[in-house]
C-alpha cells in the first residue's frame, strides 16, 4: 500500500483485539464474538461491560458484584462537581465538561492508577458527570446518584430527576450496548496509544473524549434528527431531498466509512426505535422518519446506482434518544456514556500486551539546508 493510501492508517492493522470485528463489507458487528443484534437488544449494559472486560457473560454472582461496585462509585469528588459548576458559568460545551470531569476522576477514592479501579470509576462516573453538567446548564440542582437503580435506569433518573418507565431504560440500554464498542475508531486508538505508554487508564480515556468530540468522530445524529424536522410532513419528503441532492449536499443519516451495505447497528436501533414509539412515543415523528428513509434511500440509488448508501447509525440514533427526551447536544455525550465501556476494555487489553504503539511515518520536507544567521534572514526578507 502507498504512502498516500495510508495516510489515515487505513488499512493497517494496529492492534488485535476480542472486542469487536467491524466487517464493512458484510454489514456485521460482533461484539466479543455475539452479532450486535443479538446481544444488543438482550444484555444488560453491566452485562455488556463485564463481556467486554473479560471476554465472558457474567454468572449471577459476577454480575451482582460488578453492579454493586458501579452503583458504589456513582457519585463525584467534590471537586469534579465544582469543576463542572465553573464551566457550566461558561456555558461551555457537555463534550468539554466531559473531557474536564474525566481528568478530574483522579482525586476520586480508588483512582490510584490501578486499571481495574479505573475502570469502573470511569463505566460509573460518566453518567453523573454529563447528567450533573446538563441540570448545571439549566440552573437545577444536580441529582444525588441512587444506588438501587441499574446503570442505565440511573442515567435517566440523573438527567430528569425521576425513576423511568422500564421501556425507557430499556431502550437506552439498547442504544448504549449498541455503541459500546466498534472496532479500531479515532478514540478507541487514542485511548490504546496513550495506555500503551504505561500510562494510567483515567489519562487515556480522558484523550478518547477529545477525540470523540471532534465532529469528523462524532458523528451527526442531531443533523440527521434536524433534516427530519426540516421535512415536516411526509408529503414533503421528496422535494426536499430531491433539492439537498441537487445542491450537493450529504443526506445526514445515510452512508457510512466503513459500512458498504446496511449499517448493523441501524437495523437495531431501528428495531428499538420501533418498539419504543409503538409503547408511547411520538407516532407522527416515527412515521415520518420513517417515509423520510424510505425516500431518502430510493432517491440515492437512483442517483448513485453504482453505489449502495444505506441508513447508519446516526439516523435511529437521534430518533431514539429523542424520543427519550433527550436534547441533541446530549447525543454525543450519550454516546460516549455507552462508549467508555469499550474505551475501557481497550485499555485493559492493551496494557496486558505490554507493547507501546510507535507507528512510522514518511518524511516528504527538504533535505541538506544549510543555516542562515538572523541578521542575513532579516537582509534577504527585506529585499
Amino acid at each position: 500500500m502507498s504512502t498516500e493510501d495510508n495516510r489515515g492508517l487505513e488499512g493497517v492493522v494496529a492492534a488485535t483485539t476480542r472486542l469487536s470485528s467491524v466487517d464493512g463489507e458484510a454489514g456485521e458487528l460482533l461484539l466479543a464474538g455475539f452479532p450486535v443484534e443479538e446481544i444488543a437488544p438482550r444484555a444488560t449494559f453491566e452485562e455488556m461491560v463485564h463481556l467486554l472486560w473479560t471476554g465472558e457473560l457474567p454468572n449471577a454472582g459476577e454480575l451482582d458484584d460488578l453492579q454493586h461496585r458501579l452503583a458504589a462509585r456513582r457519585a463525584l469528588p467534590g471537586a469534579v462537581v465544582d469543576l463542572l459548576r465553573a464551566a457550566a458559568s461558561r456555558r461551555l460545551p457537555v463534550m468539554d465538561a466531559l473531557r474536564m470531569g474525566t481528568a478530574a476522576l483522579s482525586l476520586g477514592a480508588g483512582a490510584e492508577g490501578e486499571p481495574r479501579e479505573d475502570a469502573v470509576s470511569l463505566v460509573a462516573s460518566f453518567p453523573t458527570i454529563v447528567a450533573a453538567y446538563w441540570r448545571l446548564l439549566l440552573g437545577v440542582r444536580p441529582v444525588e446518584p441512587r444506588e438501587d437503580l441499574g446503570h442505565t435506569a440511573s442515567y435517566l433518573h440523573l438527567l430528569f430527576g425521576e425513576e423511568p418507565a422500564p421501556e425507557r431504560a430499556r431502550g437506552l440500554e439498547t442504544y448504549l450496548n449498541t455503541v459500546s464498542d466498534h472496532g479500531l475508531n479515532a478514540s478507541t486508538f487514542t485511548a490504546r496509544v496513550i495506555v500503551s505508554t504505561h500510562s494510567d487508564l483515567i489519562s487515556a480515556v480522558t484523550g478518547a473524549v477529545g477525540a470523540l468530540k471532534g465532529p469528523l468522530h462524532g458523528g451527526a445524529p442531531g443533523p440527521a434528527l434536524d433534516m427530519v424536522f426540516e421535512i415536516g410532513s411526509p408529503e414533503r419528503a421528496e422535494a426536499v431531498l430531491r433539492e439537498k441532492l441537487a445542491r450537493g449536499e450529504r443526506l445526514m443519516g445515510f452512508g457510512h466509512r466503513v459500512y458498504r451495505v446496511r449499517d448493523p447497528r441501524a437495523d437495531v436501533l431501528g428495531v428499538a426505535a420501533e418498539r419504543f414509539y409503538q409503547e408511547g412515543g411520538d407516532k407522527d415523528l416515527y412515521e415520518l422518519a420513517r417515509t423520510v428513509e424510505a425516500t431518502a434511500l430510493r432517491l440515492l440509488r437512483e442517483r448513485k446506482p453504482d453505489r449502495r448508501i444505506d441508513t447508519n447509525v446516526e439516523f435511529y440514533t437521534a430518533l431514539l434518544l429523542h424520543g427519550l427526551d433527550l436534547p441533541t447536544e446530549l447525543f454525543t455525550p450519550t454516546f460516549a456514556v455507552g462508549r467508555v465501556a469499550g474505551w475501557t476494555g481497550h485499555g485493559l487489553e492493551q496494557l496486558a500486551t505490554g507493547r507501546l504503539i510507535r507507528p512510522q511515518s514518511e518524511y516528504v520536507g527538504e533535505r541538506g539546508r544549510r543555516w542562515i544567521p538572523l541578521e542575513e534572514r532579516e537582509t534577504a526578507a527585506a529585499r
